[in-house]
């Protein structure tokens, strides 16, 4: 799935991006008590969405790494959508030399 098909609501999405921007983690107050949270921009060709990472996801992936994310839904805030990965989802970093991914 490419990014701009990409609307509020959406579940259980698959897609393949690149980390174009990564923010400091910081620490946020959630029902499950607090934890650590840091957002990421991906980019495709169609376009770029922010996704959330949470905890030991944070450390998985760094700028200009290409990413499949699956699993994931969409939701928004403040008036941009998001992407985010429940428990169930996955995130993987790709090997661009392995898999012959194009450069985005």
């Amino acid at each position: 799935m490419n990014i701009s098909e990409l609307t509020m609501g959406m579940k259980d999405v698959t897609l393949t991006a690149k980390v174009a921007e990564k923010s400091e983690p910081r620490e946020v107050q959630t029902r499950f008590g607090r934890r650590l949270v840091a957002d990421v921009m991906v980019k495709d060709k169609t376009g770029s969405i922010k996704l959330s990472l949470w905890e030991k996801q944070i450390d998985s992936v760094k700028e200009g790494d290409e990413i499949e994310v699956v699993g994931a839904y969409v939701t928004e805030w403040r008036g941009s959508l998001q992407l985010a990965i429940p428990k169930t989802g996955k995130l993987t970093v790709l090997d661009k030399t392995k898999k012959g991914l194009s450069e985005f």
